[in-house]
């Protein structure tokens, strides 16, 4: 295990990127290729033999549900006597789009992604791309480790680190006044619409499409009309780094 570990730091030809990885993340990697993926966004990849794209989607997906548990059971500890409603909104808080952008522009994500540099110009395009890339690293982790040792690493180099709960809990996150106050202060206008559903989707189920100048942008969808607009508005304030 220990020559493992040295020949990875100092005599593998990955060693220059395993450091790098160290560096950012406090441990030393068992598979890398892993991390590479996590790291390439899908303007960046290139579709394999059997189709499919060779991007950080999977992990993300992956990272998504693992991070969201152990927010959760973080969640559930610190506060014995809040009820669900108070923990989801908790949690909403601490996983939102913003908040996740801006937990990857901290640990330096930004530094070392692969993607498309036409993006850049196209704040819709780049979209949540940052905090898209921290929950493919949380999929790698896992992948790579385990969840306990995913729960430590989100505990002690995430949460303890750089998310303030108690000061997060007294916030107030109004993501459509926001937007709303955005789009007044740049002179654009600002439209939820609500759009038709899929064929065999629930007719109770809203979809709501924001509309910033004509140009679409995110969209959200719940059996509740409001926190369908939330939703869409939250999304979008994270394209538009609001």
């Amino acid at each position: 295990m220990l020559f493992s570990k040295l020949y990875k730091r100092y005599l593998s030809p990955d060693r220059t990127y395993i450091r790098l990885l160290k560096n950012l993340l406090g441990f030393v990697p068992n598979n890398v290729n892993l991390y590479r993926m996590a790291f390439r966004h899908r303007s960046a990849s290139v579709a394999s033999k059997n189709g499919a794209k060779n991007s950080n989607e999977r992990l993300e997906f992956l990272g998504d549900a693992v991070l969201g548990c152990v927010i959760a059971e973080e969640l559930f500890k610190l506060y014995p006597y809040k009820d669900e409603g108070f923990l989801t909104e908790m949690r909403s808080k601490i996983v939102s789009r913003v908040s996740l952008n801006q937990l990857s522009k901290r640990l330096g994500l930004d530094e070392i992604i692969e993607f498309d540099k036409q993006m850049l110009n196209n704040a819709n395009k780049r979209g949540s791309m940052l905090g898209d890339t921290f929950e493919a690293l949380i999929g790698a982790v896992y992948v790579d480790k385990d969840y306990n040792f995913t729960r430590k690493f989100i505990t002690d180099r995430i949460i303890k680190p750089h998310i303030d709960i108690h000061t997060l809990e007294l916030t107030e996150t109004n993501f459509k006044s926001k937007l709303l106050e955005w789009c007044q202060r740049h002179g654009k206008t600002l439209r939820f619409d609500l759009i038709p559903n899929g064929e065999g989707e629930s007719l109770r189920l809203f979809t709501i499409q924001i509309v910033v100048d004509g140009e679409n942008y995110a969209i959200g969808r719940d059996y509740n009309k409001k926190n369908a607009e939330k939703i869409a508005a939250e999304k979008t304030c994270g394209l538009l780094d609001i």
